[in-house]
């Protein structure tokens, strides 16, 4: 039975990343439209990339909304985090159920709600509007991993401290904000790649002025497909590998 997952499971892996792995060596062919195998090798679509104003503005925009959805999720979701997890209150399981919703709810039926609130509320097609929509889909992220962190420290740290004659709040922000440091940069982070691959309410959200790089690639792909395309999906590719890789180290470190 050991011999047997040994040969499946490295399969069913290969099945599931071919299709994504096989968009890297597309990014870098010389010729001017997507086929297999690639011809030549060239880093020209990389400039495209970096030098075509609807490109570049893409990529900033998508990084400046993961940075200020990470901000604003690892704040949000660490205050829940410690509501829920030293607070004692009727209806707390209740509570703690609607705010990780979003983990269950089928992404589309999250976006059509966003799109008429923000009509409402005249934030379509903004920053703050995207900001906000995505801080709603990651702050779960950042409340699992922030009280994983809170169960796992002895919190007779805490009562050392506060027995020494440490307040609250000096307590808080010099024992128990270093020990749980590391979920948070792990929820931090996977809140930042929760924003930087989100595409379907990026588009119900967005406008042809404030669109993020996935919206960007969905729209080429649509109109016509170039290796631009390619070296666009592997930059979100590489971006993903390397802060998810971060994250799980600093998941591990909390964790110990």
């Amino acid at each position: 039975m050991g011999g047997l997952r040994l040969v499946v499971v490295p399969l069913i892996a290969i099945f599931l990343l071919l299709p994504t792995l096989i968009v890297i060596p597309l990014s870098f062919t010389e010729g001017s439209l997507l086929r297999w195998p690639p011809r030549g090798f060239s880093w020209k679509w990389y400039e495209t990339l970096l030098t075509d104003p609807a490109w570049r503005d893409a990529s900033l925009k998508s990084l400046e909304v993961g940075f200020w959805t990470a901000i604003a999720a690892t704040i949000l979701g660490t205050l829940t985090a410690l509501g829920l997890t030293r607070g004692r209150f009727r209806g707390r399981e209740l509570m703690n159920s609607a705010l990780l919703s979003p983990l269950v709810v089928p992404t589309v039926i999250t976006a059509i709600g966003t799109y008429f609130v923000f009509v409402r509320l005249g934030i379509t097609g903004t920053t703050v509007g995207l900001v906000l929509a995505h801080t709603v889909l990651s702050l779960p992220l950042v409340i699992v991993s922030v009280t994983n962190s809170l169960h796992s420290f002895d919190r007779t740290l805490e009562l050392a401290a506060q027995s020494l004659g440490a307040g609250p709040f000096y307590t808080f922000f010099r024992v128990t904000l270093p020990l749980i440091a590391p979920g948070m940069v792990a929820g931090a982070l996977f809140a930042f790649i929760n924003s930087w691959d989100e595409i379907v309410v990026a588009l119900f959200v967005t406008d042809p002025v404030v669109r993020t790089l996935p919206v960007m690639i969905f729209n080429q792909l649509r109109s016509g497909v170039d290796p631009t395309v390619a070296a666009a999906a592997t930059l979100l590719i590489a971006v993903t590998v390397l802060l998810l890789g971060v994250a799980l180290l600093a998941r591990r470190q909390a964790k110990t």
